[in-house]
């Protein structure tokens, strides 16, 4: 069964062996991960799109994959993970400008399978109003097919 992430596929073999191995562990980390990521003060997309800038800082392909995914579940935009990408170079400087791409790429690719999907996700180049509390941008959004970085 293939996630559609090349990360998250080579390891999900060992992954599944290492859950077998050490259960409780796995099971804390769930329950650590569903805490951190529910609704509070802050709504799951901005804690997603947090846990993407912080992956780009520590250089976790997984983490940048799981988190590209789950702010594209939480109804994250294209301009959303691109400004929160925008941080973490800031704050990294040169290492965020190589694993920063890498976390836009993943979410793009997790976007474009959601909107094919049929779910009413807004094409790649598509600009949504912005939600409660989320306020509207004014940056151009590039076309969909447009890899310049």
């Amino acid at each position: 069964m293939s996630s559609g992430s090349p990360v998250q596929d080579e390891i999900r073999p060992h992954a599944r062996e290492l859950r077998r191995l050490i259960p409780d562990v796995y099971r804390g980390l769930g329950t650590l991960g569903d805490a951190a990521l529910r609704d509070g003060a802050l709504d799951s997309r901005t804690k997603e799109l947090i846990a993407l800038a912080l992956a780009v800082s520590t250089q976790c392909d997984g983490c940048i994959e799981a988190h590209a995914h789950g702010a594209v579940r939480q109804g994250a935009t294209c301009q959303e993970a691109a400004e929160a990408i925008g941080v973490a170079l800031l704050m990294n400087g040169g290492p965020a400008s190589v694993y920063g791409p890498r976390a836009f790429a993943a979410f793009r690719r997790f976007r474009a399978e959601r909107h094919e999907a049929g779910d009413g996700t807004a094409p790649l180049g598509h600009v949504t109003p912005a939600s409660p509390g989320h306020a509207p941008s004014t940056a151009q959004v590039q076309p969909p097919g447009n890899t310049d970085v």
